[in-house]
């Protein structure tokens, strides 16, 4: 296979760009000019990008297109990144006013810029590996790891966050995202690793006393500290949730039974 899918893939990334703007403008101008083109830049890209992707022979792993719209919403999240720190305006400000709220947190914001930089580079490697026939498992499961510490965030954050109760066509999108994302997770765990490790050696190694194994014990000296952290982190979470909760949902005359 050669290399024009892939180069397909990052044009068709980069032309989020003016669609989100044409978009943008779409709705807050409500015209049928902007209509228009955003029509026809739409239709243009995507034959563009077909052609490209698709001018020899398809790929035949149905993860390329998976990659291949996450690059593009990647791109899209570096964009709602920028214009929430006002460095570019016009592009998402109709979004930024009516998506989901946990776009607009902390963790929202950076994650914005996240899959906006690192997993769009992600994309792009594993999207060059499938179009030269190479393995791309090692890069798959740093991107696997990143996908679920966000996906849990989300889901949780989502279920005891006062906007919990607030679920929109926007969630389901994002449902939608997370089952495409697990499938994809569970396709890369398939693959088989490219890494002939012998048993001996493991064995080996397992024997071996922490005390001499200086990346292993630095791990677990990380390692507890971090998760004590988000232990702390979710508790303080969960303190202001039921703050909230008695606060606005519990009468009156109930609070005083209960602290």
């Amino acid at each position: 296979m050669n290399a024009s899918a892939g180069t397909g893939v990052f044009v068709f990334s980069l032309m989020s760009i003016p669609i989100c703007y044409l978009f943008n403008s779409l709705v807050y101008n409500n015209s049928a000019e902007a209509f228009f083109l955003a029509g026809c830049a739409t239709l243009i890209i995507l034959v563009i990008s077909t052609r490209f992707m698709l001018k020899k022979k398809a790929p035949a792993d149905p993860l390329f297109y998976v990659f291949a719209v996450y690059a593009f919403l990647s791109v899209v999240n570096l964009i709602i990144g920028l214009e929430q720190d006002n460095i570019i305006d016009g592009f998402v400000t109709f979004y930024l006013k009516e998506a989901d709220p946990h776009i607009n947190t902390a963790h929202g914001h950076m994650i914005s810029y996240w899959d906006g930089c690192v997993h769009y580079l992600m994309y792009l490697l594993m999207i060059a590996a499938i179009t030269w026939g190479d393995s791309y498992r090692a890069i798959g499961l740093y991107w696997v790891g990143s996908f679920l510490m966000r996906a849990i965030v989300y889901i949780l954050g989502n279920a005891v966050g006062k906007h919990g109760t607030q679920i929109g066509p926007l969630f389901f999108l994002h449902m939608l995202y997370i089952s495409v994302s697990v499938w994809a997770c569970f396709r890369i765990f398939s693959q088989p690793s490219i890494q002939d490790v012998q048993l001996a050696s493991i064995q080996e190694a397992q024997r071996t006393s922490l005390l001499h194994r200086p990346l292993d014990l630095m791990f677990i000296i990380y390692l507890i500290p971090a998760l004590a952290f988000c232990i702390f982190r979710g508790l303080v979470r969960h303190t202001e949730t039921i703050n909230y909760f008695f606060s606005c949902r519990v009468p009156l005359y109930f609070k005083q039974f209960v602290f």
